[in-house]
């Protein structure tokens, strides 16, 4: 087949794709015809399409793009579609509306480069190839993380992050919104988590632990509104991306122990917002007042994130405080527990617990996939092996080991690299070749998988451009395994990738160039540091 058909540079990769002769032109006089439950999807056809070819696709009865829910196609579950395109008519099919919407990303790739340009284009018809597409995920987990803790970025750039995730059919933004360096989520209850906890006086300029830390002496700080959440919520369901918010408890926390010194282990003591990279040592107290704490902030998480899952951070909780604390020994004696250090897991079954009777799912990161509570979904990320042994244990689990899933590491060793997470580098073919379910699995082991995601840490990546630029295209490359599953079609990837950067450029994405060091295999380094 000609390389040079769009449907051959499909990025995520369809399950099956068919050529056909001909074309199908989109001119001023093609209307959209949408059953009912398709508005939606012709809606987001219509916004994605208008900037750059100036086409209205006005509703009609008798349009010849025609969008339909159909519940009988039970096969294509609740992502999969079916695309059709003659010479006189474009069909799309899918059971449920989130199919539609990643039908309509397909149709987007499948039109020249330009119709993706946010800026008016050349005056000409915008034709796609005939072609049937029959196309369904293989995992129902798709995601991304960003931390906008360690450095704030405007919701305006959320909303670009996200159509950049629907882009490449991926369906979890997971929002990193406050750690050690800083709270971005507003609580009208509580109001100084954001009015102190959301300004740090400065932040590290280059990494920790060796002996010549440096500072930029540059103030940071941002929050979100209530409203600005709200509203991203509903610009990414319109595009099939949900969001996952994350409150980190019971370590990660100094941001808030500085705007509430009485929910640590020495309530006299005055903190600051963390200023350093790395794992700070204070953490949550395990007094009732930090309970009430946790559940308010979470019932107003709950109030603004619909989303079924929501994230509760619980790693890298150092119990050093715990165990000095005469309190918090008390506390572990008089709940049963052998010592301060099973603070941890009791910590996490009471918050796991309250959302769970509030009819939510709690996600955490696992140290080693065995030590959550039953009722979290378990993200892991220190060892693929994590990743069954939760599964045995009967957790719903992401895979996103770090050497493989954490874009915050350089993409090669080429000493041109903008700074980043101190390490070996992630290197696109690393990401590609992540399998969130290797070979060997028990059938019920590996149904538990739900999926995978990226991780994007910023300590090293203050604005837009440089979140881009570590991002993208190792994001494609995690998006089309994510998708297509099985086993990785390097070859084929990088044949595909070739000519989607024509898209990204179309977009202004300022992507990592391909050249021979960025295909390149990068070998597992040594422990990660977060």
């Amino acid at each position: 087949m000609p390389a040079s058909r769009p449907e051959h540079s499909l990025l995520p990769r369809p399950r099956k794709v068919s050529s056909r002769p001909g074309r199908f032109t989109l001119d001023q006089d093609t209307s959209v015809r949408a059953y009912p439950g398709a508005e939606g999807a012709a809606d987001l056809l219509r916004t994605l399409l208008a900037p750059a070819t100036g086409l209205p696709l006005p509703p009609s009865a008798t349009g010849r793009v025609v969008l339909a829910l159909d519940p009988q196609l039970g096969g294509l579950g609740e992502e999969g579609y079916g695309l059709t395109i003659g010479p006189d008519s474009l069909l799309l099919r899918a059971a449920r509306l989130p199919g539609l919407l990643c039908g309509v990303q397909t149709i987007r790739q499948l039109l020249p480069a330009e119709a993706l340009s946010g800026t008016a284009q050349r005056d000409a018809p915008w034709m796609l190839p005939c072609v049937e597409i029959s196309d369904v995920p293989a995992h129902p987990w798709r995601g991304s993380m960003l931390d906008v803790a360690r450095h704030f970025q405007p919701v305006s750039y959320l909303r670009r992050y996200v159509d950049l995730m629907a882009l490449h059919k991926l369906n979890t933004l997971h929002l990193h919104l406050t750690d050690d360096q800083g709270w971005r989520m507003p609580v009208p209850a509580y109001p100084r988590l954001t009015g102190i906890g959301g300004h740090r006086r400065q932040s590290m300029s280059g990494p920790p632990g060796r002996g010549d830390e440096s500072f930029d002496g540059i103030p940071h700080s941002g929050a979100y509104t209530r409203q600005e959440l709200r509203d991203l919520v509903r610009y990414a369901a319109a595009r099939g991306v949900r969001v996952v918010p994350e409150i980190e408890m019971p370590g990660h926390v100094r941001a808030a122990l500085a705007a509430h010194p009485e929910l640590g282990n020495n309530p006299g003591r005055r903190l600051d917002v963390w200023t350093r990279w790395g794992v700070c040592d204070t953490v949550f107290g395990v007094h009732e007042e930090v309970f009430d704490f946790c559940r308010t902030v979470l019932e107003e998480v709950m109030d603004v994130f619909p989303s079924p899952y929501i994230h509760i951070g619980g790693e890298e909780c150092p119990t050093t405080e715990w165990e000095s604390s005469p309190a918090a020994r008390a506390r572990a004696a008089a709940e049963g527990l052998p010592d301060a250090r099973a603070l941890h897991g009791w910590f996490m079954g009471r918050i796991g617990s309250f959302l769970t009777e509030q009819g939510r799912r709690p996600v955490g990161w696992a140290e080693t996939g065995t030590e959550l509570p039953p009722e979290f979904t378990v993200m892991t990320w220190r060892d693929p092996a994590h990743a069954l042994a939760a599964a045995r244990r009967g957790h719903q689990v992401v895979a996103a080991h770090y050497r493989a899933t954490y874009l915050d590491y350089a993409q090669s060793a080429d000493p041109g690299e903008p700074p980043a997470q101190p390490g070996p580098p992630v290197g696109l073919r690393a990401v590609h070749g992540n399998r969130p379910v290797p070979d060997g699995w028990e059938a019920a082991d590996a149904a538990r998988v739900l999926g995978t995601q990226a991780q994007l840490w910023t300590e090293y990546a203050g604005t837009p451009e440089r979140i881009e630029y570590l991002t993208y295209p190792r994001l494609c490359a995690l998006a089309d395994r994510a998708w297509s599953g099985g086993r990785s079609d390097w070859p084929g990837f990088v044949s595909r990738l070739g000519r989607h950067t024509a898209r990204l450029d179309a977009l202004g994405v300022g992507y990592r160039p391909l050249n021979p060091r960025s295909l390149q295999t990068t070998s597992p380094g040594a422990a990660p540091p977060r």
